[in-house]
């Protein structure tokens, strides 16, 4: 009697309706649009306003985001390191059927280590998962903790908080990632400009059309 979860006795089944119809019928390529950043660097107002700028443009999109998903699909995970690992390769498995499916999937998480994100970039093996790490919200610390909208830093440093990314666990910043978007003169741009460079970006890569 064969073990259920055991993978020699799974298969995968094949149907005659694929990702190249799905696309054609959406006229937009799937892809995986993958946000990193430190708590409070603006992970989720970007995706946000990525999806709404997408949805003005008649282009399916979906958000998952990080702390949503925890509500639910990961509510049984921690934020221990091997639980750390296991939200973000779920994340990925789910943000790969999304693009499967001929969504562009906008992921929003901290996602702190490299290898973690290598290892979702990996399931799209075809260059449709973009690090906009990968994008790359990359915003000073200082900046993030006066945000601090959740009150997590000030738990953190008052020591309520352990393995807090940033504080006492470490961020791996990407280190190829396709758009990096930073502060300039100082200052934050607004959400519609760094979206308007993620748009531009799939724009030019040809995601947002099925040709």
């Amino acid at each position: 009697m064969s073990a259920i979860g055991n993978g020699t006795n799974i298969f995968w089944h094949e149907c005659p309706v694929g990702k190249s119809e799905r696309q054609k019928l959406l006229d937009q390529k799937g892809c995986v649009v993958w946000i990193t950043g430190l708590s409070g660097s603006g992970k989720s107002t970007l995706a946000c306003s990525l999806s709404r700028e997408l949805h003005a443009k008649g282009k399916l999109s979906y958000v998952l985001d990080g702390d949503n998903l925890r509500h639910g699909l990961n509510k049984d995970l921690g934020f221990k390191f091997e639980d750390r690992t296991e939200n973000i390769r779920r994340v990925g498995e789910v943000a790969k059927l999304f693009a499967d499916a001929g969504l562009i999937c906008i992921a929003s998480l901290i996602s702190p280590y490299r290898k973690d994100r290598d290892a979702c970039r990996a399931m799209l093996p075809d260059l449709s998962f973009i690090e906009a790490s990968t994008v790359y919200m990359n915003m000073p610390l200082e900046l993030c903790e006066e945000r601090d909208a959740k009150g997590l830093y000030k738990l953190a440093r008052a020591k309520k908080i352990k393995g807090f990314t940033g504080i006492d666990d470490p961020y791996e910043p990407p280190l190829n990632c396709e758009i990096e978007l930073s502060l300039q003169d100082g200052v934050c741009p607004p959400p519609g400009t760094m979206s308007g460079r993620v748009v531009t970006y799939l724009e030019e890569k040809g995601f947002l059309e099925d040709k």
